[in-house]
């Protein structure tokens, strides 16, 4: 028996998704050439010529007139403004946020899970945080990150599994854990403890931490994370004194679903 065709999605508009694949690229790069854009994004260069040319003229690309290069506009932060108006998530963590920032005096963040990553929708700064670390939006790989390690110890068995054995692990650091048995192991450790570990992981010397939110489903949604520094802090001291209140802050969220 021949194979079944998968049935095309009629409401599918192709020219869209190329527009969003442009408007994508800029995440990885504040600032993009047409022969960059065309090598990133797999298109041909008439095609980012007339989708970079439609988003200039839509509002959507600044392009500077003398080396011709495209970066996003004021209009970018328009969608991001619609976003979190609409994320309950948002509305809810950000006061609570920005108190336990003050009484730990340390960066605290809120991150949603998005398929094998993990995005942060919250940044609560202090003054020694680096810029980069400040911006909402950034994605990383969730299993190299507190956040990331407490949301798959909240899946069901098979999800879980299929988590640590699938979902990309790629070396960040000297002291990325890449042995998916000891990621399993530390995965199986945090839905003990009720909290998330990552050491070294993404920066040297950095400790991030974060506690499990869940939606009315009971689903892990989001975490509320600390990153401090492992040259401040011992990992015994953020255990005892971070994790609490990380705890308790995450249990006050109700989430919808």
């Amino acid at each position: 028996m021949a194979p079944l065709k998968e049935k095309q999605d009629t409401l599918f508009v192709g020219s869209l998704d190329k527009g969003m694949r442009i408007m994508s690229a800029f995440v990885h790069r504040s600032e993009l050439g047409l022969g960059e854009l065309v090598e990133m994004v797999g298109l041909d260069k008439s095609a980012v010529q007339r989708l970079t040319n439609t988003l200039h003229k839509t509002g959507y690309l600044d392009k500077d007139p003398e080396t011709r290069r495209f970066r996003p506009s004021l209009k970018f932060l328009e969608l991001a403004y619609a976003y979190f108006s609409a994320d309950p998530l948002v509305q809810l963590a950000m006061p609570k946020l920005i108190d336990l920032g003050h009484a730990l005096g340390e960066r605290v963040n809120a991150a949603r899970l998005d398929g094998s990553d993990i995005v942060y929708v919250i940044r609560i700064p202090t003054q020694l945080t680096n810029f980069s670390a400040m911006l909402v939006g950034r994605r990383v790989q969730a299993l190299t990150t507190s956040s990331g390690r407490i949301l798959v110890a909240n899946f069901d068995k098979e999800r879980r599994r299929q988590a640590i054995e699938t979902w990309p692990l790629d070396p960040v650091t000297p002291k990325t854990t890449l042995d998916r048995a000891e990621l399993a192991a530390e995965i199986e450790a945090a839905a003990v403890r009720g909290y998330g570990l990552a050491i070294s992981q993404n920066i040297l010397n950095e400790i991030g931490i974060a506690a499990p939110l869940f939606n009315a489903a009971r689903e892990p949604v989001a975490t509320v994370q600390c990153s401090v520094s492992s040259l401040k802090w011992s990992l015994e001291r953020v255990q005892a004194e971070i994790a609490p209140s990380l705890i308790e802050v995450a249990n006050s969220i109700q989430l919808p679903r």
